[in-house]
């Protein structure tokens, strides 16, 4: 039976069709007639709980179920960091709240509206994952390297830090090396869903390059007041990295959002990309396992990225800091009195337990900072992942212009490499504003100030 047939018989595509290949196979080996297999199918597709008993055609039944939609009597609790956050970002994060496996969540100062869940929204959710909650970006990342050069050296080594940027970074959709570029994340059990199997060589070319939109590479100044660090105050020359796990995590969301919105096509329309995938389910599984391999690859293109210009520089790193968003942990938290395991999906949020460093960056032209996490049970130990947008893409195209933000940046003392227009300064928070918002989230170790800037040459799409 081709899969044509399968779909006329109501079996959808991804693990329900496996299945059902899986069921004719086993169907046919016990010996029952050929002739009955298309009624056999349709029975199970028509009545899915009938057949969760039967050892046969329990596993086809199970994947065809479609469970009915059972709203909450009440949201899951949240709460909110910042006082003028768009009525769109606040909204979604309130219908995120209204799922059926929502436990509790969180609203950074950062947040602006998305697809599902906002960015800068946190959601923990009990035996369950939600591709559009971790984003199409799997695992982006920050990550700062401090090197043992004061940051006076910027000035006088502009044009040959700004050819170690070029030589050794590659942006956009497609980009490569001409050499290919070696990690032990390859050699990674990228079988773990048909989707990273089959696009393990894509990811292999593209290794330790980044993505467009508001991806970048900077030197900058990192400043720094006490020894809390492990080094004496001053200024030193450090370098700032912000991408993720490229073509092949946006494959990944898409394939699986898609499955579970498939398997949840119930759903109100406001809820469509909220979809849920169980991990008892096998496309959970597999998506839970190729988002955990993207961690490690988008890991894997920073390390690179910084190992290589490292190298170029010349100079031995005194400190390394990496922290991701876009992704889902599993987490122990009190709810209700009671210590429970979760699924926390941090959408453009950052991990903030008590003593855990990470970076929240600004823009081109304004600071980023160093941090070590309070671990606020209410935020559910989470803080933003940079200042936030406060404009569409599009919108930034019509406001702005080069020349005033060229006026802008050489004001700063900024150089900017290429980029788009669209991630000029002007498309996002203060972020003075988001960071005095989440003062009981984090506090300030260093500063890191941008002084050589590059990011994806205009005229691309954006990947973030």
């Amino acid at each position: 039976m081709k899969t044509k047939d399968l779909r006329l018989l109501g079996v959808p595509d991804g693990e329900p069709m496996q299945h059902a290949q899986d069921f004719i196979r086993r169907y046919m080996a016990e010996g029952h007639e050929g002739r009955r297999l298309g009624e056999e199918i349709f029975q199970i597709v028509a009545d899915p709980s009938g057949y969760f008993q039967d050892p046969l055609r329990a596993p086809l039944a199970r994947s065809v179920y479609r469970p009915a939609y059972t709203p909450r009597a009440e949201l899951a609790p949240w709460r909110q960091w910042g006082d003028d956050l768009e009525a769109d970002a606040v909204r979604q994060m309130a219908n995120s709240c209204a799922l059926p496996v929502a436990v509790a969540g969180a609203l950074m100062s950062d947040a602006h509206p998305g697809y599902g869940l906002p960015i800068g929204g946190v959601l923990a959710t009990e035996n369950a994952v939600i591709p559009y909650a971790v984003g199409v970006d799997i695992a982006c990342r920050m990550k700062l390297t401090v090197y043992d050069r004061k940051a006076g050296v910027i000035a006088g080594q502009r044009d040959r830090l700004a050819n170690i940027i070029e030589s050794e970074t590659r942006f956009g959709i497609g980009c490569t090396f001409k050499d290919r570029r070696n990690h032990d994340v390859m050699d990674d059990d990228w079988s773990v869903s048909p989707v990273t199997r089959r696009l393990r060589d894509k990811a292999w070319t593209q290794l330790g390059t980044s993505g467009s939109g508001n991806h970048f590479v900077e030197f900058g100044a990192f400043t720094v007041t006490d020894d809390e660090l492990g080094f004496p105050p001053g200024e030193y020359l450090a370098l700032l990295s912000h991408s993720g796990s490229r073509g092949t995590g946006a494959m990944v969301c898409d394939t699986y959002s898609k499955r579970a919105m498939a398997r949840r096509s119930n759903l109100p329309k406001e809820l469509k990309h909220l979809a849920w995938l169980t991990l008892d389910e096998e496309d959970g599984q597999e998506y839970w396992n190729a988002m955990n391999l993207m961690g490690r690859y988008a890991a894997a293109n920073h390390e690179l990225i910084h190992k290589h210009i490292a190298k170029k520089v010349g100079a031995r790193v005194m400190l390394d800091i990496e922290n991701h968003h876009n992704f889902a942990w599993k987490e122990e938290h009190v709810v209700n009195g009671r210590k429970r395991e979760l699924i926390v999906h941090r959408k453009g949020a950052t991990p903030a337990g008590k003593g855990v460093l990470g970076i929240i960056p600004g823009s081109m032209a304004t600071p980023g900072f160093v941090v070590r996490g309070k671990g606020k049970p209410e935020s559910l130990n989470s803080a933003s992942h940079g200042a936030g947008r406060v404009m569409s893409r599009s919108k930034a195209l019509q406001t702005f212009t080069w020349s005033g933000t060229k006026k802008l940046l050489a004001e700063r003392g900024v150089e900017l490499l290429s980029s788009g227009l669209d991630e000029v300064p002007g498309v996002y928070k203060d972020i003075h504003s988001v960071m005095s918002a989440q003062t009981d989230l984090v506090e300030v170790l260093g500063r890191f100030d941008p002084k050589i800037v590059k990011m994806c040459p205009p005229g691309e799409r954006a990947e973030d």
